[in-house]
């Protein structure tokens, strides 16, 4: 099964399976909210605000959905509870469908288009799943056919080089690597020449995921992007950051650090399986701007699924 086989039986029970404690945290608070209520009014509409921040849906996402429930009810004069959860789940429907425009097969286009490998460049701290994603996303790339090559570009700890080596021949897939230490820009310089050289498809860099000084990570980063653009024009294709749903908040602090560091055009959500935080999903797509590409709801290799909008919102609300 390919990585753009989203709509396969599989794939849907562990998206289910991975969204179930946000469902059920989300749905019973929705739930008290309309208890002993038949209409839609200002009470109800505040209560459901304290929901979706409680949700970490985040205070302005939140305040915009409320908005447009709110105009809404104004029109129709009467709106009963039992319609609330149809509209709540339009709107949020609405809402990823502005920040995520990309059609599932544009996913495929950039595999397929031009003959110079795809380049992702992957970035984000260290815990959140930057390593596993890599290796996850490699794994459902090849299966779909194409070849990659990993780049060990996160030479500032030991331990990420050597997960990453571990991936590789997990899955399959050559790594260029210089060990701990090594310069960054070089071992991007080396895999991109390396993915030329092979007529690889696709190229995957990892990067140091610290954020202390936002200066030095700023540097770092634009010195590798200009290195790969020398090998490469137009790479990296993508800047993918890669976030963890489970810490609420704190993914949308991170996801602001990063973006003034480098131009990030695509998210990777991870670790919602363990948490009832995946509202953080519609927060961050919002505010934003910026498509989530990709979400982890479990371990397995296969659990690294393709955001699809549709089905993210059916899962939350059926």
């Amino acid at each position: 099964m390919g990585i753009f086989d989203f709509f396969s039986k599989d794939k849907k029970e562990s998206l289910d399976k991975g969204l179930e404690k946000t469902k059920q945290s989300f749905l019973s608070k929705l739930t008290r909210t309309v208890v002993g209520k038949s209409r839609v009014d200002d009470e109800v509409l505040d209560e459901l605000e304290e929901v979706l921040i409680t949700s970490d849906v985040g205070v302005e996402t939140t305040l915009k959905i409320i908005e447009r429930i709110e105009e809404r009810v104004s029109k129709d004069k009467y709106v009963g509870t039992d319609e609330l959860n149809g509209i709540l789940k339009q709107e949020i429907a609405a809402l990823l469908e502005e920040n995520n425009t990309n059609d599932l097969h544009d996913f495929v286009t950039p595999f397929v288009e031009g003959g110079e490998p795809y380049v992702i460049m992957v970035v984000g701290v260290n815990g959140v799943g930057k390593t596993t994603t890599i290796g996850k996303l490699s794994h459902q790339l090849k299966t779909a056919g194409k070849s990659v090559v990993l780049g060990a570009a996160d030479t500032f700890r030991a331990a990420a080089v050597d997960q990453l080596i571990i991936w590789s021949e997990r899955v399959g897939v050559p790594i260029v690597q210089q060990g701990m230490g090594a310069d960054p820009a070089s071992v991007a310089f080396d895999t991109l020449q390396s993915a030329k050289a092979l007529g690889a498809d696709v190229a995957i860099i990892d990067t140091a995921g610290r954020l202390h000084n936002k200066v030095n990570l700023m540097n770092e980063l634009t010195k590798i992007k200009n290195v790969m653009g020398k090998i490469i024009p137009g790479a990296p294709h993508e800047i993918l950051l890669v976030l963890d749903g489970s810490t609420g908040q704190n993914a949308f602090e991170q996801a602001k650090q990063f973006s003034l560091a480098t131009e990030i055009n695509a998210l990777a959500i991870t670790k919602l399986d363990g948490t009832a935080k995946g509202g953080v999903v519609i927060g961050i797509s919002d505010q934003m701007k910026v498509p989530v590409k990709y979400i982890g709801v479990g371990e397995g290799i296969e659990d690294l699924q393709v955001f699809n909008k549709t089905a993210f919102v059916d899962s939350l609300f059926d």
